[in-house]
């Protein structure tokens, strides 16, 4: 954030519609079908002349596309969402080449998101209207919290969600973002699946555990949809239904784990967190569930951005630390920790609870590496 204003997006729901609607739909079909189109050109072109397209050359591609019969209709939309996607591809490549994630993949019409990124050129904005490209009519928008006055998105992007709830999201420079005064507070950060996470201060903040809470729910309306003949009307709206408790059981996470994020941040100059390996952990059939609904990672992310905007800092202990296994006052190892044991004695006669113990560890870590 130094140096400089933080851009921010700010997220709206809208109700398009009936013609905007079918003109967003048929842009987030587009703009599928031109990524993966020149996901199999690059990938094609990679076997066969072992080198990597360019993305001038994918643009270039895009622009003999829509002049072939079978794919003119990519010319009834608005190009610039269309070469944003190019763009998405060339940074998916960029984060493969450097191995911070997998090689890209096909976008599934069912399994992935629908969306559409518009730069300036492809929107209008005035007094608080937004109105797209390809469309007459300005979006109607609720505005659940103002932008930062005097506030010009640079992009925006439309998305349409499984449970057919259509949202904006307006990436506008915040000047309200400014770092915290410093404080000399630091704190040790252990997740968990009882607690949710549990602080080097002692205190465990209560796992919601949102997804058990409308498993009950979910269940009903997954039977209800394995029910439904394929293809059918019938099926489509069960389906829907079940989408809406899923989007009901992630936005009340969200907002919980936004609320713990921020006062972490807020409280403290450091915070320490592990650096855990979620993906692998998932593999433990009998702690997946809970362990998706805790929903680390999304933590992590928070408290990442939100340390950068506020002048935090943000400190990750390599996972393979023993934090569990580590007295916290005298420094003895021990050699084995089953999972079970949530409290044990060190031979120095102090007892630890388990999670706090580990979180002290975690601190105390963290402060020597930063």
């Amino acid at each position: 954030m130094a140096g400089g204003v933080v851009k921010r997006a700010y997220k709206y729901r809208f109700y398009p519609t009936p013609e905007q609607a079918d003109q967003l739909n048929r842009t987030f079909g587009c703009v599928r079908l031109v990524y993966n189109k020149a996901l199999d050109e690059r990938t094609l072109v990679y076997a066969t002349e072992k080198r990597s397209m360019t993305y001038a050359e994918s643009s270039a591609a895009l622009t003999e596309w829509k002049k072939t019969e079978d794919l003119a209709f990519l010319g009834e939309v608005s190009s610039v969402p269309l070469q944003q996607t190019l763009r998405h591809l060339q940074a998916a490549y960029a984060a493969f080449f450097a191995k911070r994630s997998r090689y890209p993949r096909f976008k599934s019409k069912r399994r992935s998101r629908a969306s559409a990124e518009y730069t300036r050129s492809a929107f209008r904005w005035r007094d608080g209207q937004l109105t797209l490209a390809k469309q007459v009519d300005p979006l109607n928008m609720v505005w659940s919290r103002p932008l930062p006055e005097g506030a010009e998105p640079s992009t925006v992007t439309v998305s349409r969600d499984a449970a057919g709830r259509w949202f904006v999201s307006l990436l506008v420079e915040d000047p309200t973002v400014q770092p915290l005064p410093p404080t000399n507070t630091a704190v040790g950060v252990d997740a968990g699946i009882a607690s949710l996470v549990t602080l080097s201060t002692g205190e465990k903040v209560t796992n919601p555990r949102h997804e058990r809470a409308d498993r009950r729910k979910l269940a009903k309306a997954q039977r209800e949809l394995s029910r439904k003949a394929k293809g059918s009307q019938n099926r489509a709206k069960a389906r829907v239904e079940v989408a809406r408790i899923h989007a009901r059981i992630a936005d009340r996470r969200r907002d919980h784990l936004h609320k713990l994020s921020t006062r972490l941040v807020r409280e403290n100059q450091t915070v320490v967190i592990e650096d855990l390996s979620v993906r692998n952990m998932l593999r433990n059939h009998s702690l997946a569930r809970a362990i998706s609904d805790a929903a680390w990672s999304e933590l992590r992310g928070m408290l990442e951005y939100k340390a950068q905007w506020y002048g935090r800092g943000l400190v990750t202990v390599d996972r393979w630390f023993p934090s569990s296994k580590l007295c916290s006052v005298c420094g003895v190892l021990t050699e084995s920790m089953p999972l079970a044991v949530r409290e044990w004695t060190c031979r120095c006669g102090v007892t630890h609870d388990r999670d706090v113990n580990a979180a002290r560890n975690i601190l105390a870590a963290g402060l020597v590496e930063s």
